[in-house]
């Protein structure tokens, strides 16, 4: 093959690094991003927190008492495979940002992003925010410690409560624990093995270290002895258990010989009893959300406002920014000069995910005005592309806006991405929101008759004649997303 040189003309797209920062900036959730705020206070000390300024909310009403006002500011952040958007980022972003001019002169309020008041730039409380749950291992043998056991007893329980899993039940039986241990002590009877599980047993919560549901139950219903349905109880949750779980009524009442309101009443005290106990203690990781705009209704206006109370305010450092023309040495003017230029660059990219954010959210609240005033069943779909074509930004940004980001409302805490739904078609000619065909279900199913629950034949026949028409294995599906179980589980007595 024959070496040559080939001289080519072409146009390409290329993302400048400020863009960059912005879109990632912008795809960042809350938490996320008061951490790379930190990290950026620690790299460039032109950048330090302001604690002088008093928060500046950002808010927006309702459309239908919005006049018309245009945004002060169009900076979106962009896809940057639209042309067309990404002119408008360089159009409003300038190349150079001046280095002796004050920052306040050429963006307003900016100084006051993520400005909070009574802000704490340190965590008092360090240790005990980072520090591991506890786990059921470790409070059962806290409380092993503080019991008066034998040193082969000991040994014993220590052995067991490294087989408890997370839920407090054993992960082995207790006959595999007699033959593990039975190679390192001697004589050991399995009578002695489950001697100690009883002990166990005991310990708080109380059924831990139960082998199945059975004997978890039993353990916990020796509180109630002297309860007048003691007996009975104990007979049902030691023979009769299965036919308990498949909600055989009938064959409960045959068996057991119990009349209905009585079943009723020694399953009222079944259901007093928990079959998990590990999940008092284990609760596993716990995952934080912190909303990023809140609605409120305000003289019967909806308005929207970005919460500024969870992210540190950021301002540039007056006093090494003077330094950036008065440096006698080049290197230290041009490190200056470059952190300054770095600086302003990570304030206008906070600046635009705040105003993108807020618009987007509004965009939000305005179509779904419904929703805020009548609740789930009003929810009307909705998907990226009408949010997208409304604001005038591609569909990827509002994807990226919508991403881990919350919304504080008076009926609850949402992702932006629960206010997207699929629409079903109904029997006028209309469109109806997959979550608020969600809601029906729910709501049929909390109004069905406790005996003779709905079956999923029967909601979508109950949906059609309220003009929606779905098919059965649709209602299946929402209802399986619901954790809502199906009709022969829902059965219960009166």
């Amino acid at each position: 093959m024959k070496q040559s040189l080939q001289l080519k003309i072409g146009q390409q797209l290329t993302m400048t690094p400020q863009l960059q920062q912005a879109i990632r900036l912008l795809q960042l959730s809350t938490l996320d991003l008061k951490q790379e705020i930190h990290e950026f206070l620690e790299s460039n000390p032109l950048l330090e927190i302001d604690d002088d300024e008093s928060p500046i909310v950002q808010t927006t009403t309702s459309s239908e008492e919005k006049t018309d006002k245009k945004t002060e500011s169009e900076n979106p952040v962009i896809e940057a495979e639209e042309a067309r958007i990404e002119s408008e980022w360089t159009d409003s972003i300038p190349e150079e940002l001046s280095i002796d001019s004050n920052w306040d002169d050429t963006y307003q309020n900016s100084a006051s992003i993520g400005e909070q008041s009574g802000y704490e730039g340190g965590d008092t409380d360090f240790e005990s925010r980072n520090a591991p749950d506890e786990s059921i291992q470790d409070h059962l043998i806290w409380q092993l410690n503080l019991t008066h056991m034998s040193d082969r007893d000991i040994e014993i329980a220590y052995a067991i409560i490294e087989c408890v899993k997370s839920d407090g039940y054993l992960s082995i039986t207790p006959d595999d624990i007699w033959q593990s241990l039975s190679q390192e002590l001697e004589d050991l009877e399995f009578d002695e093995v489950i001697a100690v599980q009883h002990r166990l047993q005991r310990f708080d919560p109380v059924g831990v270290c139960s082998i199945d549901l059975r004997d978890c139950l039993l353990v916990q219903l020796e509180a109630f002895q002297n309860h007048p349905l003691y007996k009975n109880t104990h007979n049902l949750i030691d023979n009769y258990l299965p036919l308990l779980g498949n909600r055989d009524f009938t064959q409960l009442i045959r068996k057991t010989k119990l009349k209905e309101a009585a079943l009723k009443e020694v399953i009222d005290l079944i259901q007093q009893l928990n079959p998990r106990p590990g999940s008092v203690i284990d609760h596993g990781d716990t995952d934080y959300v912190i909303p990023d705009v809140s609605v409120k209704k305000v003289n019967d206006v909806w308005q929207v406002e970005l919460n500024n109370d969870a992210l540190p305010p950021v301002k540039i450092n007056e006093t090494y920014s003077a330094m950036a023309s008065t440096a006698v040495n080049t290197e230290d003017a041009t490190y200056i000069k470059t952190s300054l230029q770095e600086a302003k660059w990570f304030i206008k990219s906070l600046q635009s995910r705040n105003e993108t954010l807020l618009k987007v959210a509004s965009c939000i609240v305005n179509r779904q005005i419904d929703f805020f005033e009548l609740g789930e069943e009003a929810m009307k779909p909705m998907v990226l592309h009408d949010v997208a074509e409304e604001v005038g930004m591609h569909e990827s940004t509002i994807s990226r806006v919508t991403t881990q980001k919350y919304m504080h409302t008076p009926k609850g805490i949402f992702e932006l991405k629960y206010f997207f739904s699929s629409h079903v078609n109904t029997a006028s000619g209309g469109e109806c929101s997959s979550t608020a065909i969600r809601a029906m279900i729910k709501k049929l199913v909390a109004e069905e008759p406790p005996k003779k629950p709905l079956s999923d034949n029967k909601l979508a026949t109950t949906l059609a004649d309220q003009g929606i028409q779905v098919a059965r294995r649709t209602v299946a599906k929402y209802r399986e997303a619901m954790n809502i179980p199906p009709s022969n589980e829902r059965k219960r007595l009166i």
